[in-house]
């Protein structure tokens, strides 16, 4: 069997955790985490940067408040489109601020708006909390531009990992009962698509490639989420009718196969589907752009793919 191609910048990331490894994720580890202040976990990504408006915005959530964030380069735009935004981490981990490099510079590539959203995360809010939220803050963002200043005229969901699974979700969601908005476009970036059944690259994958096994089968068992739900793997639903697709996969994930099935799936059903699988490199390569330097020119071809495609969509 031939070896898999690793990046040599991947494989010295790899190498760093490796010889630097944390600790395995359980609920004690959780718990510690939750006490910490967003400032004392440390991220892989680039920081933040120059924008013109960051604005920190609650709404009503089917469980209490939900926290948005507002990432935007410009102070003030004409109406146009609106990136939700569902970060990574496993359903247990990951935050707006975790994430807030990442959002930011879709917002800059794009010159979109950007609202990122803090969901319920297990063990404390296991399955289907995470869905619950995503759908109800893409109806909020949806209906209520002015609470940012802007006025939206239509919605692009975007997720990384398992924010990319809620993504998926979520569009099948407002495909069925709709928002007051439309949905035109989504970006699933490594998506958790299909837990329903077993793809040969989580064995292929399993061990040294930054998604372990301990960690993924904690994840699972934390969220604890109905495997054959679409609400969990959007794989197994009818995709006729969801907006048209960006899936983005890595090479080397556990969790590529999934992906490839889900835009198999999406490109049957009739879908205007693009699929990008970016060769060397890890799952969640677009979060690791401090450590991993090709990674900075894999998340520009990914915000280019996108770009292209609203300008099919809008004509702008």
């Amino acid at each position: 069997m031939t070896e898999a191609f690793v990046r040599p910048d991947v494989r010295a990331f790899l190498e760093m955790r490796a010889t630097n490894p944390r600790p395995v994720f359980s609920d004690e580890l959780m718990a510690q985490i939750r006490r910490m202040p967003p400032e004392m976990m440390a991220s892989p990504d680039l920081p933040v940067g120059d924008l013109a408006e960051i604005r920190n915005v609650s709404m009503p959530g089917p469980a209490g408040e939900i926290a948005l964030r507002l990432f935007d380069h410009r102070a003030a735009r004409e109406p146009g489109p609106v990136v939700v935004f569902f970060h990574g981490g496993g359903f247990v981990v990951g935050s707006i601020d975790t994430h807030a490099g990442l959002t930011a510079e879709i917002a800059r590539h794009l010159d979109l708006p950007v609202v990122s959203v803090e969901y319920r995360l297990a063990p404390e809010y296991p399955w289907p909390a995470a869905p619950d939220d995503a759908e109800a803050a893409a109806r909020w963002i949806a209906a209520n531009g002015a609470a940012f200043g802007r006025e939206f005229t239509g919605l692009i969901l975007c997720g990384d990992s398992a924010g990319g699974t809620l993504s998926c979700v979520t569009s099948l969601a407002l495909r069925d009962r709709p928002a007051a908005l439309p949905v035109i476009l989504q970006v699933p970036m490594y998506p958790k698509a299909d837990s329903s059944r077993s793809y040969p690259s989580t064995d292929a994958f399993a061990d040294g490639y930054g998604l372990e096994p301990l960690d993924m089968a904690y994840c699972d068992s934390a969220y604890a989420a109905d495997p054959a739900s679409w609400r969990h793997s959007p794989a197994v639903a009818d995709q006729s009718g969801i907006p048209p697709t960006l899936v983005v996969t890595a090479s080397l994930d556990p969790l590529r196969d999934e992906g490839r099935a889900y835009a198999a799936r999406t490109i049957a059903a009739g879908v205007a589907t693009t699929y990008r699988e970016f060769e060397g490199t890890i799952h969640g390569f677009a979060t690791y752009r401090k450590d991993i330097l090709s990674a900075r020119a894999d998340l520009a071809v990914v915000l280019d793919l996108a770009a292209a495609m609203l300008k099919e969509i809008t004509g702008n």
